[in-house]
């Protein structure tokens, strides 16, 4: 027909390009909530950046590209600066008093805590995130179901073998947590009384939840046994895994003591263990070389502890077990942290100074000697930065922080208010261990993956509008051991659930946050 009529052809043509023009002109144009325009577009899935522009409406993210021709009641001019998916910490350890402003993780860029980590948290789910919500969340929470808290509520904080009955009631409780919406089993087999556990006693709790495809996510147990070996320790958190059908995440991962040098060795054992998860075991890992805990947690041997701190006490005070706890406590600091060197205590003395003090040159005495006026915190010193960069290089690995929520002068690690900046500054611009864009798939959509969060971690239209917007030339954290609360910088905006939390460095005040609940099999 067209060789035939090609006047009534280009006729056709003619009035249909009218028409369009026609309807356009009659439309509304596109308008928006907010526009982050200009910016450097990483989202999360490791993919190379682009140019390009965001938008929100409401809670979400509904448009990303070139959108000249649309309209926000709100435009942030971006150029320059990376706009990415707000991060999301794995391993928190907030309690609650925090989480109504936590303007020392939001400055972070963070938008995004799971709770509960190394075994602890309340075991009725339920009552604690019902709580939060009523005192306001700045930013989103999620929980895990802590195999420590479950143990002691069953079985005690004795070191005694749970009967089946008691493994059924610990089945029964994790169940309820996991039901309520917890996304997956943390523990601290490390500590007391997770540590009673044995291997076999905690593959048989986990066994029947090896269909709700969950992380089993464990600080790991390091014995004497083992020569205070974090291989062996990393080892059994992915046979723990294996067996009971449950992702084993090493948690805060690190090759400790003696053992430095050994990064390539359980990075191998991670790859090739045999999971639901396609690449293996996963785990997260944090950008410093020393963590922070109780000083009695990882020194002070387990059976010393049995019975918490009044029997801990009256231990020290027989001479015949005050000798044989100073002789496993100064093996432990010496294998784990090369000796008294390796631990600070209180974020404010070393332990060599203090040993200096109590004219003593026996550093597990002078810990007895510590502990027996107070409980304190401590600082230890563990590895090299060879072995950290190969973890955080490995596929499988996210950044998280260790690290919560915290009041204004809380805390007396660094990680409280640098983690996710240092990682960007120090480990991307500075010495090239990470690409930009693969350091944020490790903070956004890697994290997300591992413990099973569908509407976050990635900016696509759709997803949860969680945004991060930082200037890549000059993020960098500032904390330090001295001076463990000194603000990052480079964070520009950040956007939770589609309110603006953080704004040209300053923490607005909103609490836009809301608990997450993994959604059941």
């Amino acid at each position: 027909m067209n060789k035939q009529y090609p006047l009534l052809s280009k006729f056709k043509v003619t009035f249909t390009l009218i028409l369009i023009l026609g309807i356009s002109a009659c439309s509304e144009p596109v308008s928006y909530d907010l526009i982050f325009r200009g910016g450097t577009i990483i989202d999360g899935s490791d993919g190379e950046a682009y140019q390009g522009d965001l938008a929100i409406n409401g809670d979400q993210i509904v448009a990303i590209g070139q959108l000249d021709d649309a309209s926000g009641e709100i435009e942030i001019d971006a150029s320059g600066l990376v706009v990415a998916p707000g991060f999301i910490n794995i391993h928190s350890h907030a309690v609650g008093d925090a989480l109504p402003t936590a303007v020392n993780m939001i400055s972070q860029g963070v938008t995004t805590e799971i709770m509960n980590s190394d075994g602890y948290g309340p075991v009725d789910i339920n009552t604690q995130f019902d709580s939060y919500r009523q005192n306001g969340l700045a930013l989103n929470v999620g929980g895990f179901i802590g195999f420590n808290s479950v143990w002691s509520e069953v079985v005690g904080t004795e070191n005694i073998r749970p009967t089946q009955v008691q493994i059924s009631q610990m089945q029964d409780i994790i169940r309820v947590g996991l039901e309520a919406g917890s996304w997956g089993v943390s523990a601290g087999l490390d500590y007391v009384p997770g540590y009673y556990a044995t291997t076999e006693e905690v593959i048989a709790v986990l066994e029947p939840f090896a269909a709700w495809n969950v992380v089993f996510a464990n600080h790991d147990r390091v014995t004497p046994e083992s020569g205070y070996s974090s291989v062996t320790g990393m080892t059994e958190t992915i046979t723990i895994g294996e067996e009971a059908g449950l992702i084993p995440l090493v948690t805060h991962m690190k090759v400790q003591g003696w053992e430095q040098g050994k990064a390539d060795e359980i990075l191998e054992a991670m790859r090739v263990a045999n999971t639901s998860n396609s690449e293996g075991a996963v785990a997260d890992v944090y950008p410093y070389l020393a963590g922070q805990t109780g000083l009695a947690a990882l020194i002070i041997p387990s059976w010393a502890q049995a019975g918490g701190r009044d029997a801990m006490l009256e231990r020290f005070r027989d001479s015949e077990l005050r000798a044989s706890i100073i002789e496993e406590a100064e093996a432990s600091m010496d294998l784990r942290w090369g000796g008294p060197s390796g631990v600070f205590v209180g974020g404010q003395q070393e332990l060599t100074d203090i040993m200096n003090d109590l004219e003593t040159d026996s550093h597990g005495e002078a810990v007895i000697r510590i502990l027996e006026e107070s409980d304190n915190g401590v600082i230890l010193r563990f590895g090299s930065e060879e072995d950290l960069i190969k973890i955080m290089q490995h596929p499988s690995v996210s950044i998280a922080c260790d690290c919560d929520a915290a009041q204004e002068g809380e805390p007396v690690h660094p990680r409280y208010w640098g983690t996710f900046p240092k990682v960007l500054g120090e480990y991307v611009r500075e010495k090239g261990a990470l690409t930009l864009e693969n350091a944020i798939y490790k903070m956004t959509s890697l994290p997300a993956k591992t413990i099973g969060i569908e509407d976050r971690g990635l900016l696509k239209p759709g997803m949860a509008a969680d945004i991060t917007v930082f200037d890549p030339a000059t993020i960098i954290d500032h904390a330090t051991f001295d001076t463990p609360t000194a603000r990052p910088e480079g964070i520009e905006y950040v956007v939770i659930n589609g309110e603006m939390a953080f704004s040209n460095g300053v923490a607005t005040g909103v609490q836009a946050g809301e608990v997450l609940s993994r959604a059941l099999p």
